[in-house]
């Protein structure tokens, strides 16, 4: 009965509802039968079309050919009509030919009917609004006598125009007839026979889906329902799982047998090629990852061994989506981790050549550059990093790309350091070594295993073994290059346990090396202009003080660490036993500071030579500056020329213990008492050299006691960035309070307690004790103005030197006195002083109040006078003139030594010629 009443079931027609929905599934794009119907109704879409088409082609052509001979039989007949020609001869032609071509337009049946003057002018058409307008077309054809017809496409669609010319009675054109049609008759064609073509074609697809639909539901009993879409698709997502993803997949039965493995998960798993519906137990996998597998947990991210891999898996359960057993997935993680270390070692080269480009080159100092570049590689990148120069390199010299006479710079690195090469040490490079055949080849050397490497003991035999015994394993060689020239090379070393170095460290080595390269060569090339500059400066500062006896002097002078600058000092002997002291700063640092300094030296020494007044001496230094200024700045010395100059003149009489003191815009003096007491004596200021704001000099005297100290500056030892000069002069009023100290202490106590780690400026100090002369030592007599005076001051002469033990000068000596005693008498002013000094030398002044001064001169054989400073030049050591407040002082010095005093044939060669006449 069951049975029965099912197959009645099935026999009892189905409801309209039910049947419209089984239609609907049966013609539906994701079942067979609808994808069967779509094929049919576009095979008989594309005949029904190809039909279609080949009628509108065939009534396109029977219209185009209409329309053809339309327009052109209704541009003909017009343009021929009787009453055209004088209708363009009258005063309107198109008030009479518009009503004619709207007629004719009409009975011909085109769009228009229009016709041209020769001149453009449109005469007559369709639309009013056109007439009278210039239009510009492609009738010179027609306009030369030539009908035709074209076919063009305007905005209203495919059209045809013909254009006729109208010609006069002697067959010239006076005008052109055009008429336009639109093809538009295609469609009262077509109306008549698309009935029967689409008839036929609906009773093809009513057939069409008939059958499809038969076909799909024998389909769908053989596929359990599922339709050809659902079938692709699940084909698609099991070959993507199976083949695109870069995980493992595997699908275990309920029973611990492997179902199903892709290409990957094999690969990861080194499966064999039948692993599939074997016991997991029996694949050769892990005891731990086979046992998960086998079993019925689940699992999230565990890592396991497979191999040399390790592996994060995920398991999941089927049941129950479906039937027992589960789905693992695999990712290999040991490429993620090898990708993940080296991009964190990249990171972590960057990061190193960060500091490098920080840390290298603060200081422009070659070996202290070099340090720094080994300092930053360890132990970041190496175990021990040595730096090789070459020997000229260091001393700043240009490099000669030698690989002889290389120098260890710098070593860094813990532990066994002095295996390699003492720091300093010269070491002779041998092309086999991998260091000297990478600064000879001027190319990086990776050397991965120094036990197999050539050429490493050739050098030093033992000292190779003893590396290899301390564990150097690996080494990378880099030369410096910097501006195209090989400075040195810097050599990387790994000990074990640390890896070696691999080809990926040479363009990082070669980084570092060319960054610390250029560094080096700067140091290098202000070590060269710095020890130039500072040979240049010690070239043109005192070699050696002078001898004098007025003061005991001791210096001290330090080059600025980043630059020789400008500061010099000086101790000049003058006339009458003085002494002047000089201590002047030239603003800025470098070659151009160093030479002008000189330049400066030479002149206050020049200057001094000719006794001027300490306040005329640094007006003539000023102007110097302002011109040396002047001439840099008219040959354009961009930055080159000086912004001005400081300096201090003094002036030390030791007969009296006076003290003249001038500054321009120089620190005063410090003077430090023979109690020990520090005074800073008040000294009139002026503008410093090379302003050129013309205001006056001044100085200042004051009487020094014997055995004080004259203490003589540089700005650069009382002030620097982290001192004002009130604190500076503070700091060396405590350095030279105290008890006495020779000058050559005082100069070392000083510096110590004032010199910072590294001056910013040159420092210049002089430290001069005073000694005043013994009165016994000056003679000094008033004489009137008179010839008869001259001989007793030459007897009172002659009896003190008596007194002194120089009967020997007295002779000379009288002859010089008695010669300058006359010439003041002749051509001086009262009050007329002689004084005889003995120090060093024998030294005469006289003195006058006259400011006229003597000049030597060659007497002829009439002249009565002028040989008396001839005299005194020939036996004087020196002589000169110097001016006074009052007057002038002539003064001359002889020497006290044997031999000194001519003899009275010498006397008499001088006063006579060389053929006996008398000069």
């Amino acid at each position: 009965m069951k049975g029965v009443s099912g197959r009645f079931a099935r026999s009892v027609p189905d409801a309209p509802g039910e049947t419209r929905w089984r239609l609907r599934s049966l013609l539906s794009v994701r079942s067979l039968a609808g994808q069967v119907f779509l094929l049919q109704l576009a095979v008989v879409a594309l005949i029904v079309a190809a039909a279609l088409v080949a009628l509108v082609v065939q009534a396109r052509r029977d219209t185009m050919a209409d329309a053809r001979s339309r327009t052109l039989a209704a541009a003909e007949t017009f343009a021929n009509a009787p009453g055209v020609l004088p209708a363009l001869r009258g005063p309107d032609p198109s008030a009479v030919l518009q009503p004619h071509a709207e007629a004719a337009r009409k009975a011909a049946g085109v769009d228009a009917i229009i016709v041209y003057g020769l001149d453009g002018i449109t005469l007559t058409h369709s639309d009013p609004r056109q007439i009278g307008k210039h239009v510009i077309g492609p009738y010179a054809e027609a306009a030369a006598g030539k009908a035709f017809t074209r076919t063009f496409r305007g905005t209203l669609g495919l059209s045809v125009v013909s254009a006729v010319p109208v010609k006069d009675g002697d067959g010239s054109v006076v005008a052109v007839v055009t008429a336009p049609v639109r093809v538009e008759r295609v469609q009262h064609r077509l109306e008549h026979q698309l009935p029967v073509l689409f008839g036929g074609a609906a009773g093809a697809l009513v057939i069409a889906a008939g059958g499809a639909g038969l076909v799909s539901r024998r389909l769908r009993r053989q596929t359990h329902g599922l339709g050809p879409a659902e079938m692709t698709r699940m084909y698609e997502h099991h070959d993507a799982v199976l083949h695109a993803v870069r995980e493992g997949v595997l699908i275990v039965g309920g029973d611990g047998r492997l179902l199903l493995a892709n290409d990957e998960a094999r690969r990861l798993l080194d499966l064999p090629a039948d692993a599939e519906h074997r016991h997991v137990t029996a694949l050769g996998l892990e005891d731990a990852l086979a046992g998960l597998l086998a079993s019925g947990s689940p699992a999230t991210d565990e890592v396991h061994l497979a191999g040399d891999r390790l592996l994060a898996v995920n398991k999941r359960l089927t049941a129950p989506h479906g039937p027992g057993g589960s789905v693992v997935t695999l990712r290999d993680t040991t490429e993620l981790l090898a990708l993940s270390g080296r991009a964190e070692g990249a990171r972590e080269r960057l990061k190193l050549l960060y500091d490098a480009g920080v840390r290298i080159g603060t200081t422009l100092d070659v070996r202290r550059t070099a340090g720094e570049l080994a300092e930053v590689a360890v132990p970041r990148f190496a175990d021990v990093v040595t730096v090789e120069l070459l020997d000229p390199v260091l001393h700043g010299e240009e490099s000669l790309g030698a690989t002889a006479g290389m120098r260890l710079a710098a070593l860094a690195g813990p532990g066994e350091g002095p295996l390699l090469h003492p720091v300093g040490e010269l070491i002779r490079s041998v092309t086999p070594h991998p260091v000297g055949a990478g600064t000879a080849e001027g190319g990086a050397v990776l050397v991965k295993d120094l036990r197999t490497a050539d050429g490493l003991g050739d050098q030093d035999p033992e000292r190779a073994r003893r590396i290899l015994d301390h564990g150097f394993r690996s080494l990378l060689a880099v030369p410096l290059r910097a501006r195209g020239v090989i400075l040195g090379t810097a050599a990387f070393w790994r000990r074990d346990p640390s890896p070696p170095f691999e080809g990926e460290d040479v363009s990082f080595a070669e980084e570092l090396a060319a960054r610390a390269a250029v560094c080096v060569d700067n140091a290098r090339r202000y070590t060269r202009e710095h020890t130039m500059a500072v040979t240049l400066q010690h070239s043109l500062l005192p070699r050696g003080l002078p001898e004098q006896s007025a003061l005991e002097v001791a210096y001290r002078y330090l080059p600025a660490q980043a630059g020789v600058g400008g500061d010099w000092f000086d101790v000049i002997p003058l006339s009458g036993v003085r002494v002047a002291l000089v201590v002047g700063d030239v603003v800025g640092h470098g070659l151009h500071a160093a030479a002008t300094m000189g330049r400066l030296r030479t002149a206050v020494h020049n200057f001094a030579c000719l006794d001027m007044p300490l306040e005329e001496l640094l007006t003539r230094l000023d102007e110097l500056v302002a011109q040396i200024d002047a001439d840099e700045a008219a040959v354009g010395e961009d930055g080159q020329g000086i912004t001005g100059a400081t300096c201090l003149y003094a002036v030390y009489d030791p007969t009296s213990g006076r003290l003249a003191i001038a500054t321009a815009g120089h620190p005063g003096p410090a003077l430090v008492r023979p109690d020990g007491t520090v005074y800073f004596p008040p000294v009139p200021v002026s503008p410093p050299l090379g302003l050129g704001i013309g205001l006056p000099v001044e100085s200042a005297e004051l009487t020094v006691p014997e055995g004080s100290r004259l203490v003589l500056y540089t700005d650069g030892l009382i002030e620097d960035r982290h001192r004002d000069p009130d604190a500076g002069l503070s700091a060396l009023r405590d350095a030279l309070t105290g008890p006495y100290r020779a000058p050559e202490a005082t100069c070392a106590a000083v510096m110590e307690a004032m010199l910072s780690d590294r001056p910013k400026d040159d420092i210049a100090l002089l430290v001069a004790r005073t000694r005043r002369l013994d009165p016994a030592q000056i003679a000094e007599w008033q004489v009137p103005r008179e010839p008869a005076a001259v001989a007793p001051v030459r007897g009172a002469c002659a009896r003190r030197l008596t007194e002194w033990g120089l009967e020997q000068n007295a002779f000379t000596a009288e002859l010089i006195l008695s010669e300058l005693i006359t010439n003041a008498i002749r051509y001086g002013a009262e009050p007329i002083t002689v004084r005889l000094i003995r120090d060093r030398t024998l030294i005469f002044e006289v003195s006058d109040g006259s400011s006229t001064s003597p000049r030597l001169r060659r007497a002829g054989v009439t002249d009565e006078g002028g040989r008396g400073l001839f005299l005194v030049a020939q036996f004087a050591e020196r002589w000169g003139t110097r001016y006074t407040p009052n007057g002038k002082v002539i003064w001359a010095e002889q020497p006290l030594h044997e031999g000194a005093a001519p003899s009275v044939e010498e006397l008499g060669e001088i006063l006579l010629g060389s053929d006996g006449t008398a000069l």
